[in-house]
């Protein structure tokens, strides 16, 4: 058995390969956000304060460049939504990270009452000025789409409607499982004396990405279409940056540790992406017991086809044709493990989308693909 040659940490080798040099001209940007971003900004101008939805797992990638000069001088909150999908190791930095640049961010869980009334908590407080002197406050919420800002907002909601005296039924918003589904822009009041309005933006992506792996990050995080980018393309790009992190040595570390009480809970899964789709196509009748039992064989075999090909693999991953040979290997194991037949023209495209369904829902681990900045040379 071979043994993988040095790791290479920081994945710098990934901006050069093939499948991102090839990236050609992406249309990333749809047309009804960019009329959405002209009606942000105008809304923008009258807001009081504005939380910023971000993806935990992308906290820069996900972040509306062209928006941020004018963040920069409204009273503003990071909030870094979907945590319990990023690595926790990891996210304490990125919370450092951003205090360092004297920014509130908080991490939260849009589905957590607990976590979002901590958000709202600190709303209050960077308010607190403003609430004595002004009869009207708005709160704009913004964000890149999927990031979880309907969700955030009906939960928000929630709190509010049993927390402050509200009038009349509010309207929610919709929430639904592909980027850019809320088309527009909607408030409704929360509270009254002062009178607080959440105001909801629709999805809006940055109108040039500065880079093929920036937009390959958010559409890995699902902020943008597969159809835009490909599901191999996100794929091969997942399956690269896992490989140089040496994650699946993890793993296999975690598969050797693994005990009976280690079990997958169903229950918190959000609609972003259904699990159901792993199920067999041919199960008659399930029960949530042996479902999921069957999503934990499943993982476990998606995480053994590709770190078994890591571990047996004789090459270099600091060489760009060697990391592109392994990540073909691993499809065609991960095509054996998920018994994808192999006479199927899209087979790679059916693995892509069973693995990057598997990546989304949180169940290959916690990850965070954005690497922390280096505080002297973002400050410096």
């Amino acid at each position: 058995m071979g043994t993988v040659r040095r790791i290479v940490k920081k994945g710098s080798l990934i901006g050069d390969m093939r499948f991102i040099r090839g990236g050609g001209n992406i249309n990333w940007f749809p047309g009804h956000m960019a009329a959405a971003t002209r009606a942000i900004r105008d809304r923008l101008k009258v807001s009081d304060l504005v939380i910023e939805v971000r993806d935990s797992r992308i906290p820069l990638s996900s972040a509306h460049e062209e928006l941020q000069p004018i963040l920069a001088g409204k009273k503003r909150v990071i909030a870094l939504n979907k945590k319990d999908l990023a690595n926790p190791n990891i996210m304490h930095r990125w919370v450092r990270y951003f205090d360092s640049q004297k920014q509130d961010c908080l991490t939260i869980n849009a589905h957590s009452k607990s976590s979002v009334q901590k958000l709202l908590d600190l709303v209050e407080y960077k308010l607190k000025e403003a609430i004595s002197k002004e009869p009207t406050l708005l709160v704009l919420v913004v964000g890149v789409p999927n990031v979880g800002k309907s969700a955030l907002i009906n939960s928000i909601h929630r709190i509010a409607s049993a927390r402050f005296p509200v009038q009349g039924k509010k309207k929610r918003a919709t929430v639904g499982p592909l980027p850019g589904v809320t088309q527009d822009i909607a408030g409704f009041k929360i509270a009254h004396q002062p009178s607080i309005y959440v105001l909801d933006t629709p999805g809006v992506l940055v109108p040039s990405i500065p880079d093929i792996e920036t937009g390959l990050k958010l559409a890995a995080a699902g902020s943008v279409k597969d159809s835009v980018v490909g599901e191999e393309r996100i794929a091969q790009y997942l399956l690269a940056v896992l490989n140089t992190r040496g994650t699946p040595l993890h793993w296999r570390r975690s598969m050797n540790e693994k005990t009976e009480g280690n079990h997958l809970d169903l229950v918190e899964v959000k609609p972003d992406y259904s699990l159901k789709n792993l199920l067999p196509t041919r199960k008659i009748q399930t029960n949530d017991k042996s479902d999921v039992v069957y999503i934990e064989d499943y993982v476990s075999r998606v995480q053994g086809a590709i770190c078994g090909t890591l571990t047996e693999f004789d090459g270099s991953l600091e060489d760009e044709g060697n990391l592109e040979t392994l990540i073909d290997l691993q499809f065609e194991a991960l095509q054996k493990a998920l018994k994808v037949p192999h006479k199927t023209s899209e087979a790679r495209t059916i693995v892509s989308k069973k693995f990057l369904t598997l990546f989304r829902m949180g169940k290959l681990g916690p990850f965070i693909l954005d690497d922390v900045p280096d505080v002297n040379e973002s400050t410096g």
